[in-house]
């Protein structure tokens, strides 16, 4: 029972024949019970008639009323009518007539009854299964009441008994229903469970052959969910997620390499290439100035590209500083100072909606100091020539909010939500951002991350917004 058809199969057929025992049980026990109340009954209400007639023919015609032929006759009638036998004793337990369904039995007339069940005729009633010490020769279920005249005297005893194959018959009846549908429903339930395991079991098994193609590289598969909304489906819609979160991480990462691999190829290409023309000759000497800076420019810049992704693989780690508290204010103004040169080099207009008193935030203080300095580095990179740069801190609750903007070209809308993706750079060519490597938004967003925090950028009429938000300490 390893699959899930055998399972479901065994646990719906042990339910059902749970609940056909238990039932069986039940409904046994009830009718037994009705059984012999009602064969009880009616034998006592027979014993009962047979007492008050034998009574009434003692007082009106002696002591040898049972060997006449009306007496005879209405016990073999009461007895061929209720399938019973009926037997008239003294009131010592002497048999003196004996008839079964109409038939004297001569054989039983002047036996002696079991002193025991004498004793408990005697006493008013005496029921239950007897053979009577082997009067009879199968087990019966007997009635016996005591004859007694109108003044309360004992004349004798009335034993009536029916043949207990009655009861027996009721069980096998009842046991052959219970197995006839007991098989029946087990047989729906085969059915009903083998259609059932496989519409089940089916979205599974293509889970499990979609996994195992995932193991063999093939990232594109996925699994029909179709009109399910089960917990079957909400596995194979959850799986399809999870291929489809894979399936772009595996393009990004392929993305990463490439672009990893381009960004170091071209300086490298450069560096290479100019160094060679030096060292062959066939770049003359008055120009070997020129290429060395433009070696030296390279060299920076595959210095700057490999310390920018040990920031990212150290940030990426979560290897930062324990939160403190400081002024995001301060921070921000102080980073822009630090870039002034780069301000009045483009001849930029600074607008700065920052608080006179501190704004105190929690986060590592120099992770956000490097978030400030990347946005505010690339407003100033892609600003306008005497264009706005604008900064601003407001609060509202719990959180403080930090916007920095430029006035330039604006972001195509297509291109907004790669802004923060690695090595992303408005310009394909990459030819106009030679400072650049295309990694500071997104250390932006990985530290923010990393703050559990929010940043969006917008960019609408020439004007690009980044706003990010940090915890109010």
């Amino acid at each position: 029972m390893k699959t899930m058809y055998g399972r479901q199969f065994a646990t719906m057929v042990g339910m059902v024949l749970l609940s056909f025992l238990m039932l069986g049980a039940s409904f046994a026990t009830l009718s037994y019970q009705y059984t012999i109340r009602e064969k009880k009954d009616t034998l006592e209400r027979n014993a009962k008639y047979i007492a008050e007639f034998t009574s009434d023919s003692l007082n009106t015609g002696g002591e040898l009323v049972w060997q006449t032929g009306a007496f005879q006759s209405y016990l073999n009638s009461v007895a061929q009518v209720s399938d019973t036998r009926i037997m008239v004793a003294t009131p010592e337990g002497v048999v003196v007539y004996a008839t079964s369904s109409g038939d004297a039995l001569p054989g039983l007339q002047y036996a002696s009854l079991p002193q025991q069940t004498v004793d408990d005729i005697q006493r008013g009633t005496c029921t239950g299964m007897t053979t009577l010490d082997g009067m009879y020769d199968e087990a019966r279920y007997l009635v016996g009441l005591p004859i007694t005249s109108a003044t309360g005297h004992l004349q004798g005893l009335v034993l009536v008994s029916s043949s207990a194959s009655n009861i027996s018959g009721v069980w096998h009846d009842l046991f052959g229903i219970l197995l006839m549908t007991t098989l029946a429903v087990v047989l729906i339930a085969a059915i009903i469970s083998s259609v059932t395991s496989m519409h089940q079991s089916q979205p599974i098994k293509e889970v499990a052959a979609a996994a195992r193609q995932f193991g063999l590289g093939q990232l594109d598969v996925r699994v029909d969910v179709g009109n399910r909304r089960d917990e079957v489906g909400e596995l194979a819609e959850a799986f399809n997620a999870m291929a489809e979160s894979l399936a772009v991480s595996e393009q990004r990462r392929t993305e990463f390499i490439a672009n990893v691999s381009h960004e170091l190829k071209t300086p490298m290409t450069t560096i290479a290439g100019f160094a060679d023309g030096i060292l062959d000759g066939t770049i003359p000497r008055s120009e070997e100035r020129h290429y060395l800076e433009i070696i030296s420019s390279e060299t920076r810049r595959l210095s700057r590209l490999v310390r920018s992704m040990l920031d990212l693989s150290r940030l990426q780690s979560d290897e930062r500083a324990a939160q403190q508290q400081f002024d995001i204010s301060e921070t921000l103004v102080r980073t822009l100072v630090a870039l002034e040169s780069k301000v009045n080099a483009k001849t930029l207009e600074v607008d700065a909606q920052v608080p006179d008193e501190p704004v105190p935030v929690w986060g590592d203080q120099d992770a956000i100091t490097q978030v400030c300095y990347n946005l505010l580095d690339n407003a100033i990179k892609f600003s306008q020539e005497g264009g706005v740069l604008g900064i601003g801190v407001t609060v509202k609750g719990q959180k403080a909010t930090i916007t920095v903007s430029n006035q330039g070209e604006t972001i195509p809308p297509e291109e907004l939500s790669l802004v923060f993706d690695r090595f992303h750079k408005t310009d394909h060519s990459r030819s106009a951002d030679r400072d650049g490597v295309g990694l500071g938004l997104y250390i932006v967003k990985t530290i923010l991350n990393s703050h559990k925090e929010n940043i969006t950028c917008t960019s609408e009429d020439g004007v690009t917004r980044f706003v990010f938000t940090l915890t109010r300490a």
